[in-house]
């Protein structure tokens, strides 16, 4: 009979390679058929001297949102969209969720939380943070005698 030779190391490397590919098909929020997507959904960009962020609200009004900025660098939205009225009668499909929502973002840079400016249009969500003057470009003068 002969013996075979256990090694460890190709061992480690089978379970890893079927790992990532478990969890590389199931684990990322962006591929899985499994995970929900976070909401609201948001996009988020940048010029010179302003972050800006829209995120999509269907069904929420200016007066069910809370947003901060904290940290200088850190956004929290939260808000509700509340059960419309309807009237009496059988639900065929219900797919719109209500409730709460929180959602956490981390800005790519510090802004000036004492300018942001919010505005809500056609159930998207639109906000102006202006960068702090620290991490914006500032050209230096260059003096010669």
């Amino acid at each position: 009979m002969a013996s075979m030779r256990w090694e460890p190391l190709a061992e480690v490397n089978r379970l890893r390679n079927e790992m990532d590919r478990v969890f590389g098909r199931y684990g990322d929020r962006r591929s899985s058929p499994l995970a929900a997507p976070a909401y609201p959904p948001m996009n988020l960009w940048e010029d010179d001297d302003n972050l800006f962020l829209e995120a999509e609200l269907p069904g929420v009004g200016p007066e069910d949102l809370e947003i901060y900025v904290t940290g200088g660098n850190q956004l929290s939205l939260k808000g509700q969209r509340k059960r419309p009225e309807t009237p009496q009668g059988t639900w065929h499909r219900q797919e719109r969720e209500e409730g709460s929502y929180s959602r956490m973002l981390e800005l790519p840079c510090r802004v000036d939380s004492e300018h942001v400016s919010a505005e809500f249009r056609h159930g998207v969500l639109t906000l102006t943070l202006p960068k702090s003057p620290e991490v914006k470009p500032r050209r230096i003068t260059v003096k010669a005698e």
